[in-house]
Formats: C-alpha cells, sequence, structure tokens
C-alpha cells in the first residue's frame, strides 16, 4: 500500500473561515501536517511569524522564486503568496497528509504539477453571509472588502476544476468531512498502483493452475 502522503490543497472565498477549518483539523486528526505560506502582506493582530504565515518584503520573495524555492505562488489583492518547497517534501516523504491553504491560482498550478494532489474549494452558505463574515471580521477597510467580493465574483467560475466542495455553515462538521474527504481520496486507484499489480499478477498465477 501506499506510504507517500497525500498533498492537499484548500482554498475558498476570503472569509469563508477556511484557516479555522484548516487548525481544527491539524489540532483534532493525526497525520496532518499543515504547510505554512510565505506572503508579503503585512500580519493581522495575533498573527506570528512562522504560524499563521513567513512574513517576508517583497525582495525577500521574488530571491525565493528566482531560485525555485517555492512550488508555487500568486500574487492576491496586490500581496505574493508562496508555498517553501522543501517542508512540503520532506512531510510527503514521511507520510504525512500535507494541507496547503492556497489561493485559486497557485491551488491550480499545484494541480498542473502534481496532478494526484487532492483540490478541496470551501464556500459560504451564500454570499450574503460571505460579506457579513468580511465585514465582521473588522480587519479591512471596506473598499478591501468590494475588491475580495469581486475577486470572489471571478474565483467561483473555476469551483469545477476542484475535486470537493465544502460548505461552511458549521465549523465542527465541515471539519470532520473533510477529514472523511481526504481518507476516501487515500483509497483512489492511482495510489495503489503498485499493490494493485501484485495482486493482479497473483490472480494470473491462480487461475493459471
Amino acid at each position: 500500500m501506499a506510504n507517500r502522503g497525500l498533498l492537499v490543497v484548500v482554498s475558498g472565498f476570503a472569509g469563508t473561515g477556511k484557516g479555522t477549518i484548516m487548525k481544527k483539523l491539524i489540532s483534532e486528526y493525526e497525520n496532518y501536517a499543515l504547510s505554512v505560506s510565505m506572503t508579503t502582506r503585512a500580519p493581522r493582530p495575533g498573527e506570528e511569524n512562522g504560524r499563521e504565515y513567513f512574513f517576508v518584503t517583497k525582495e525577500q520573495f521574488e530571491e525565493k522564486i528566482a531560485k525555485d524555492g517555492l512550488i508555487e505562488h500568486a500574487c492576491y489583492v496586490g500581496n505574493y503568496y508562496g508555498t517553501p518547497r522543501d517542508y512540503v517534501e520532506q512531510k510527503l516523504e514521511e507520510g504525512k497528509d500535507v494541507v496547503l491553504e492556497i489561493e485559486l491560482q497557485g491551488a491550480l498550478s499545484v494541480k498542473e504539477r502534481f496532478p494526484d494532489s487532492v483540490l478541496v474549494f470551501v464556500l459560504p452558505p451564500s454570499a450574503t453571509e460571505l460579506k457579513a463574515r468580511l465585514v465582521g471580521r473588522g480587519t479591512e477597510t471596506m473598499e478591501v472588502i468590494e475588491k475580495r467580493m469581486k475577486r470572489a465574483v471571478e474565483e467561483s467560475e473555476f469551483i469545477e476544476r476542484y475535486d470537493y466542495i465544502l460548505v461552511n455553515d458549521d465549523v465542527d462538521r465541515c471539519t470532520k468531512q473533510l477529514h472523511e474527504m481526504l481518507q476516501a481520496a487515500h483509497q483512489t486507484p492511482k495510489l495503489h498502483e503498485g499493490f494493485i499489480r501484485r495482486l493482479q499478477e497473483e490472480l494470473k498465477e491462480i487461475t493459471a493452475n
């Protein structure tokens, strides 16, 4: 059976609560590793460097790009976001499922480079609820919130390119549902080609006698 971990990409409109779901998944279930992304945006209140993100300058980020040190990167609402390569590859080899919380552009880039990755898109119960959550965070101006809502319109056109959707109307339920999705994804035939080939050969040997 396969020992290598699963590369999981979770995206969603800003304000859907995907970050909260990720933290709950990591804390309540074993064998998950949450990849910490790198960004040029400023930390929000309560965020720490190396925990929520690696906060870097634009120059530092572009140097990382030049050295091919990122699995993917994208520019979102004026800031760079990217996934450091070393950590992800190490954890996958250890057999852990590595969860990346990244924007749509980066997610589709990962899918192209890693076809076996699993893409999950987190959705709000409604557009009205999405705007209410963004306003309720109290961390951004109305101008930025409007940009995020317009960005959500654009992102909604790509939802069908994801493997699963997850409607976040209850964090506990959604976290459990995500865990079950990923456990099921481990049983796809493409992740167990070696086992399947051995079984096929054994069947041929037995029926040949």
